[in-house]
């Protein structure tokens, strides 16, 4: 008679047990999912920025390529470029972190409880990971540029090397964001074809309106 009431207390201690490790795994499965989604947010930031750096300091550089046919103009204006995208990206981000973290350390307050600091978001680490990302992607239009002589060369080679870090650009934030990657590429790509062109031609446009 005992064993009976035994197997039952068994089958009680194993669904208990079953019951902790699914809670384990799931709670295993929400941290990692936690982590991901953070680290995607990160790299999708720094893709966008570097992507922005790209296009701004290439569209740039073309504009003034449109007047004139300088070299060290050209390279000069994508350095000043560079510096102020760069500049204008790490403050922007750290204002933008610095109201998010006062905004969660506000919350814990009113909520009453505690949470680990490393948990916090960082101003400075996202202005110094905004201001990389920046200065990569502007760094390709220029090291394009710096070692072709001739003008029109040297307009292909910003065009070219711009196009293929658009298309990497682009397959990368639609990995990150798990979205059709030739379709995001070729929207990207066509998007800073159409800026620098719009740049180039605008900038042509008003050099010789005004005789420059």
């Amino acid at each position: 008679m005992e064993k009976p009431q035994m197997d039952n207390n068994n089958k009680k201690t194993m669904s208990n047990k079953n019951i902790e490790i699914e809670l384990g795994q799931n709670e295993e499965a929400l941290v990692e999912a936690e982590d991901y989604s953070k680290r995607a947010q990160w790299l999708r930031a720094a893709v966008l920025g570097a992507n922005d750096g790209l296009l701004s300091t290439a569209s740039l550089m073309m504009g003034i390529g449109a007047v004139r046919r300088d070299a060290k103009i050209m390279l000069l204006t994508g350095a000043a470029g560079l510096v102020a995208g760069a500049c204008s990206m790490a403050i922007g981000e750290f204002v933008s972190v610095y109201s998010q973290l006062d905004i969660e350390v506000a919350q814990m307050k009113r909520e009453k409880r505690g949470r680990e600091e490393r948990n916090l978001p960082s101003p400075v680490q996202a202005a110094g990971a905004s201001a990389a990302a920046f200065t990569v992607g502007a760094g390709v239009p220029l090291l394009a540029a710096a070692f072709a002589r001739d003008y029109r060369v040297r307009l292909g080679a910003v065009v070219a090397a711009v196009s293929v870090a658009l298309i990497g650009f682009g397959w990368a934030a639609a990995a990150l964001g798990r979205a059709p990657p030739v379709r995001a590429a070729m929207r990207v790509l066509v998007g800073g074809w159409v800026a620098m062109g719009i740049t180039f031609g605008l900038t042509k446009l008003i050099g010789y309106t005004s005789g420059i």
